[in-house]
């Protein structure tokens, strides 16, 4: 299947009928990828789907069995130094040589990339202060936290100012203020720099806020694709949730709406919706028309959490079974 559609803005990844195997397991199964430039495109899926395998191959660490690819306009199997030249990666676990100072981690990294002394120092300079990292320039990083140091994990990979950046589940184990930092450094990194971003996460509340495109993976197919408002779209479950004061008032509402289902004791009426405002101003008129009052309101509609609970985890058919 196809992520993205043929328009919009340039590709800056593409791959066709990828496929990658381990003797008899089929870790990939033909999977096609179209990733405009200046996005975050999140791949999900649960453990073993093959996110990792296919960060892997696009970054041309290890070679697809069949299939095309390219990256930043180069064939990861036929030029893959000039995508090497044009991407970064940041795994799932940090890069950063504990024995080193901030500073000396990320010269150490503009020395790797062939920078000159002058201009290798001057990127590390820009890049502290940038990751607000600059009082600790000094410092080894065995000192730091786990934000702390994820955050000059990501500085080092953008010391080779990368138009394509992977990240395999970038915040792993950091607390949520520090989450929430690594998400606003992610979103400038495509609004201010515009910078691709590939990102497998297992929180799906991750993939909600950054992503402009979000596939699930599973059994090494792409089973879904599109915004996560259209993923969500996808999953039944919307509903308005009504509490009343009494019974009286429950009863009588429940009347009204012959498709809701109650709750006595919790005194509440739950009614099918789709989650949108027109929706809700229907319900709310009917209950004015009646002269019903609700004693509170609330509206549900499916997470990501949802669609990735429905979607993932069958069993494979046996016909694809290997």
């Amino acid at each position: 299947m196809s992520v993205s559609s043929a328009t919009g803005p340039a590709p800056a990844i593409t791959a066709s009928g990828l496929s990658k195997s381990y003797g008899d397991k089929v870790v990939l199964d033909g999977i096609d990828l179209r990733i405009p430039q200046g996005t975050v495109f999140a791949m999900l899926g649960p453990n073993g789907a093959g996110k990792t395998t296919t960060v892997q191959i696009l970054s041309t660490l290890i070679p697809a069995d069949s299939g095309e690819a390219r990256v930043a306009g180069h064939d990861v199997a036929r030029d893959p130094d000039a995508v090497r030249a044009a991407i970064g990666v940041t795994g799932q676990f940090s890069a950063v040589d504990n024995l080193l100072t901030a500073e000396e981690n990320l010269i150490l990294m503009a020395d790797l990339h062939h920078l000159g002394r002058r201009e290798g120092r001057r990127r590390a300079a820009a890049l502290l202060r940038r990751f607000d990292l600059a009082e600790v320039a000094a410092k080894t990083v065995t000192t730091f936290s786990g934000g702390m140091r994820r955050k000059l994990d990501l500085a080092m990979t953008l010391v080779g100012d990368p138009r394509v950046i992977f990240l395999d589940e970038p915040t792993t184990g950091l607390d949520p203020r520090s989450r929430r930092i690594m998400w606003e450094i992610i979103q400038g990194l495509v609004a201010d720099d515009g910078v691709t971003i590939f990102l497998t996460t297992q929180y799906l509340d991750e993939a909600d806020q950054l992503a402009d495109r979000v596939a699930l993976l599973d059994h090494g197919k792409l089973i879904a694709e599109g915004t996560p408002e259209e993923l969500k779209r996808r999953i039944p479950g919307s509903h308005i949730r009504l509490r009343f004061p009494d019974a009286g008032g429950l009863e009588s509402a429940a009347a009204l709406f012959g498709s809701a289902t109650r709750d006595s004791e919790a005194l509440t009426l739950h009614i099918p919706g789709d989650g949108s405002i027109s929706d809700l101003r229907a319900v709310l008129d009917v209950l004015d028309d009646a002269s019903i009052e609700a004693e509170a309101l609330t509206v549900h509609t499916p997470d990501l959490d949802d669609v990735f609970l429905t979607l993932t985890g069958h069993p494979q058919p046996k016909e694809n079974a290997r």
